[in-house]
């Protein structure tokens, strides 16, 4: 199994400051239209195919792999997308909280497996050291949150 964690302040020094609101606006965005947030062409698909009171589902081709996920909100605090079919089953979670000092933080975290491989082989560790690395999920936080300040500033959120 995978498990990979990562968390950034909202609000570091000299970055425009975000509220809850516009954080939590941008992570809904995200879920929704992946496209929106990630490098041009890594999300080449992604659209909400069922809606209900309690989550959605959207289908997605990001990385050239097709996929399908169940994502449910708890608004102002957290998203989970778990990950129905394509390559990875399990869950993503991203998480706004504030910290000890009342600071804004946003948190992902993430239990997954490798569909089809063997559990800890050679494919989840690469998986692994990918999450870990420098373009890992707390790039992707970082650029979550660097994308929202534009859109804000774009007037689009």
């Amino acid at each position: 199994m995978i498990y990979s964690t990562a968390t950034v302040p909202v609000n570091p020094q000299g970055e425009t400051h975000l509220t809850r609101e516009q954080v939590w606006k941008g992570l809904e965005l995200k879920a929704r239209d992946a496209r929106l947030f990630l490098p041009a062409g890594l999300c080449t698909r992604c659209d909400v195919t069922e809606e209900s009171a309690t989550h959605f589902v959207r289908d997605a081709t990001i990385a050239g792999a097709d996929l399908r996920e169940i994502i449910t909100l708890e608004p102002q605090r957290k998203a989970t997308f778990f990950q129905a079919t394509g390559p990875r089953e399990g869950a993503i979670i991203n998480e706004l909280f504030e910290d000890e000092a009342g600071e804004l933080q946003l948190k992902f975290y993430c239990y997954l497996g490798l569909r089809d491989m063997q559990p800890g082989g050679p494919e989840e560790q690469a998986e692994q050291a990918q999450f870990e690395s420098d373009r890992g999920y707390k790039a992707a936080l970082l650029s979550t949150l660097k994308r929202t300040r534009e859109m804000l500033a774009e007037g689009k959120l």
